[in-house]
């Protein structure tokens, strides 16, 4: 009989509301998925489709007037939705941690690296200054910044782009997490730093088997860091599946889309393609298919009912219900084509 293993972080049906002098935004409304232990699963999509406040959901840090309205945040079986704020402080420091987007408004300025580094060690772990301040220059090595007798003595500001988001990785390694959430940590890099640093979150992620949720809307970053990927769209997943089984065959319009888009260095001729319209407004989202105004399959039966993800073959699931029909979809041998390249790319 073979042994089924619960996974280390378990979303489900999460609903997010924030209040807006427009009324209650739907931020995240009714996501559902899973992260094994040592694994790397992507949430991608546009701008504003809820990534973020996803991963604000699950550690408890929502912005002000926003609240979880339903649903459940399952860190190994335990509720964190349950937990009073010490224990769920106590698990945020210890278990989970979080990379932020922007160091420079997640790092405290008036405080210097090495310090902040070994705030964790000492807080969660009951280590002694001396032995957060040795955690730290540890860390500051293990992430590849150098000189760190030196540079644990900087402020944030004195330090590069790329230095700063290796501190934020040392941070949240400090006290031995079991899972990372990981918010766009490459966006502000430029491209030769922002892949020294997905290379560095991969080998820190295999050397320690921690799972990881990767938030970005780059799907080649996908391709590089992620085993699994959750689609987003307007607050809601509409495809998940493996990687390699979404790139090379996309089975919502939304998600193919999305492929569509990427660019083609080797073909630089000709417009980029794009998602014709804009997405809906969260604050009164439209009933139905909330993708169906941009949307090439949609039809009458699209506009009304509510549209769960349909489980399909390979552990693979879409919201579309004409998801039969994508096959005739993506006959565009050139978005076949660009999704393999993304998928077969040398840093795979």
């Amino acid at each position: 009989m073979i042994a089924v293993t619960s996974p280390l972080l378990s979303v489900e049906d999460l609903h997010v509301e924030i209040a807006t002098r427009r009324g209650r935004v739907k931020a995240v409304d009714g996501i559902s998925f899973e992260v094994q232990e040592g694994e790397a699963v992507g949430l991608v999509g546009e701008s504003g489709c809820g990534k973020s406040m996803t991963l604000r959901a699950i550690l408890g840090l929502l912005p002000r007037g926003g609240r979880i309205t339903r649903g459940r945040v399952l860190f190994r079986g335990t509720d964190l939705r349950s937990l009073d704020r010490e224990r769920l402080r106590d698990i945020r420091g210890r278990s989970v941690s979080m990379i932020f987007q922007e160091p420079m408004t997640a790092l405290n300025p008036v405080m210097r690296v090495g310090e902040q580094i070994a705030e964790g060690p000492i807080a969660h772990l009951g280590a002694t200054r001396r032995a957060g301040r040795r955690r730290a220059l540890e860390l500051m090595r293990q992430v590849g910044i150098p000189d760190p007798d030196r540079l644990s003595r900087a402020y944030p500001h004195e330090l590069s782009g790329g230095l700063r988001q290796r501190v934020m990785i040392a941070i949240a390694l400090a006290s031995g997490p079991e899972l990372i959430l990981c918010d766009e940590p490459t966006t502000a890099l430029d491209v030769t730093i922002q892949d020294q640093i997905l290379k560095l979150l991969l080998e820190l992620q295999a050397a320690n088997d921690i799972g990881l949720i990767f938030v970005t809307h780059d799907l080649a970053v996908v391709s590089q860091m992620c085993t699994k990927v959750a689609v987003m769209y307007a607050a809601q997943v509409v495809e998940t599946g493996t990687v390699a089984s979404v790139f090379v065959d996309p089975r919502h319009p939304y998600t193919l889309g999305l492929l569509r888009a990427v660019p083609d260095f080797d073909n630089v001729k000709g417009m980029l393609a794009s998602i014709p319209g804009i997405p809906p407004d969260l604050a009164s989202p439209p009933d139905g298919c909330r993708f169906r105004a941009r949307c090439d399959l949609a039809a009458d039966d699209c506009a009304t009912g509510a549209f769960p993800l349909i489980p399909l073959d390979g552990g693979r699931a879409s919201s579309c219900i004409h998801c039969s029909e994508m096959q005739r979809a993506i006959s565009d041998s050139a978005v076949i084509a660009r999704a393999d390249e993304l998928w077969t790319s040398p840093e795979r």
